[in-house]
């Protein structure tokens, strides 16, 4: 399957807009809190980290297979282009926290007794 670089650069201006008006609209919904109010007890740090570690996962499951499907000839390039932004912001999001939490670690580390 041939793509053209026209059509490629089209669906990643679609999904990019795509991206930046859902960013708003779960804004402005309250998508994305992780406490609601009055909710009651607020989840533990390790419910937070378990919770994003499995969102994180389905997001690079979610990327493989719409790539697969697009290598067969069965996904739209801009369904393509969404998935593989997601998954990329997901990796880069999952990096920035282990990189955190090494540097967190190492300071405990050097933290006199």
């Amino acid at each position: 399957m041939a793509i053209s670089f026209e059509s490629a650069l089209n669906a990643y201006n679609t999904a990019s807009r795509r991206f930046v008006t859902g960013a708003d609209d779960n804004l402005q919904s309250g998508v994305g809190n992780t406490v609601q109010a009055g909710a009651g007890k607020a989840p533990s740090f390790q419910e937070l980290m378990g919770t994003a570690a499995k969102d994180a996962v389905t997001t690079m499951q979610e990327g493989e297979r719409i790539s697969a499907r697009a290598v067969l000839g069965k996904a739209d390039m801009t369904e393509v282009v969404m998935a593989i932004n997601n998954a990329e912001l997901t990796l880069q999001s999952v990096v920035a926290v282990r990189d955190r939490m090494i540097s967190a670690y190492q300071e405990i580390l050097r933290m006199p007794m």
